[in-house]
């Protein structure tokens, strides 16, 4: 995984006209991209027609979601930032449509000449050919089994997976051949998945982190339009407990002035629903995030967003954000020191100790490489057009 230098100012074009709040969208702005030679203009105009796809949360004059397949060339990435605690992720989808505005996975649009303003939760790819990839992957003598995780960018768990299915497919590839994995969500969608879980859960070979940002249904509506409700997220942890599937909770991200004061909150709750870990990162804003969210505050919290900015540059050593290995998750300084110290006493409090399961990976068997076959003629990849 690469981490980027902050950009100077000009490397982030952006509109600066401020588009009015869409509903059911995290933002309204079509944010030109770091690439791009040229800004956009913002234009609510260019969404796909409602009869051109499905759309449950379709809204009059709201761009609605489209959706490329793609035949992607690889399906595992091998992480080597170290403070990253797993080596393998798998993410299904590009793009989200849960459309968190704070989502640091929003520059990643980019490399697709996309913008990571509103097409990042409006055209999504969706990697079709992912658990054969991942067959093939995992029938090679070189693999390392090491617990994969599941939704580390964008969420493996968003609205359109319950069609596509995607995601089960590679649960059902990992659990036949007794990899260990683990998945991040904010999405009660994994429920429908549970048999798999709590099979690969006996095993010691499966673990869930459900991340809940604010227990404050309207400000969660906000931030992440499209996302399961904070009582529908903790039933989700509920029921997963249940089965027997270890889960903990990410209160992620922690925005100062914003859901930060609900802290101690969220981890009671969490803990009484039976996660058995709480973790936590303080808000990041690489690169196209920090206009968009800056713009997001503008929006919702006016009154609170010079001392929201304020206090995240306090946590940044004075710049709005840097990628330092060590720091980037938690901020540095003294308010940095007090959300640990909050974050700590309040896990004592609902007697949450531990940081999560040790999965088993001993147990891995390899698939049998396919029978390699003579081509008749030439053949080529197929590759998706995007949009």
């Amino acid at each position: 995984m690469s981490l980027l230098p902050d950009p100077p100012p000009e490397a982030c074009p952006d509109d600066r006209r401020r588009a009015a709040p869409l509903k059911g969208r995290g933002t309204a702005t079509r944010l030109a991209h770091r690439f791009e030679a040229t800004v956009r203009e913002t234009d609510l105009d260019g969404g796909v027609a409602a009869g051109d796809c499905d759309d449950e949360f379709a809204i009059e004059g709201v761009p609605v979601t489209s959706v490329v397949h793609e035949q992607a060339r690889s399906i595992l990435s091998r992480n080597d930032s170290p403070d990253i605690p797993f080596k393998w992720s798998i993410n299904p989808y590009r793009g989200c449509e849960h459309g968190c505005i704070y989502c640091y996975a929003r520059p990643t649009h980019s490399y697709l000449n996309l913008s990571p303003g509103l097409d990042f939760e409006t055209k999504l790819v969706a990697k079709v050919n992912a658990a054969e990839l991942l067959r093939k992957e995992l029938s090679k003598a070189a693999h390392e089994p090491s617990p994969i995780n599941i939704g580390s960018a964008t969420d493996a768990y968003q609205p359109i997976e319950r069609e596509l299915r995607i995601t089960r497919g590679v649960l059902e590839v990992l659990t036949e051949c007794q990899h260990p994995f683990t998945i991040i969500t904010k999405s009660s969608g994994v429920e429908r998945d549970i048999d798999l879980l709590a099979l690969a859960a006996q095993r010691r070979q499966a673990a869930v982190f459900v991340s809940i940002t604010s227990l404050d249904a309207s400000l969660s509506r906000k931030l992440e339009p499209r996302a399961a409700a904070p009582h529908r997220r903790l039933q989700t942890v509920r029921r997963l407990s249940e089965a027997g599937v270890p889960v903990g909770v990410n209160v992620a991200p922690i925005i100062p002035f914003l859901n930060e004061p609900e802290i101690e909150r969220i981890v009671a709750a969490a803990a009484e629903a039976g996660a058995r870990s709480v973790h936590y990162t303080i808000v990041r804003l690489p690169w196209e995030v920090n206009p968009l969210f800056q713009e997001w505050l503008g929006h919702h919290v006016p009154d609170r967003a010079d001392r929201i900015m304020a206090r995240i540059r306090d946590m940044r050593g004075g710049a709005d954000y840097r990628a330092d290995f060590g720091t980037r998750m938690k901020g540095q300084g003294i308010w940095a020191d007090l959300i640990r110290q909050r974050m700590n006493t309040a896990r004592q409090r609902a007697g949450i100790t531990g940081l999560g399961p040790v999965l088993d990976s001993s147990g891995f068997t390899p698939f049998k490489p396919a029978p390699r076959q003579r081509a008749a003629g030439g053949s080529s990849e197929g590759q998706a057009e995007l949009f």
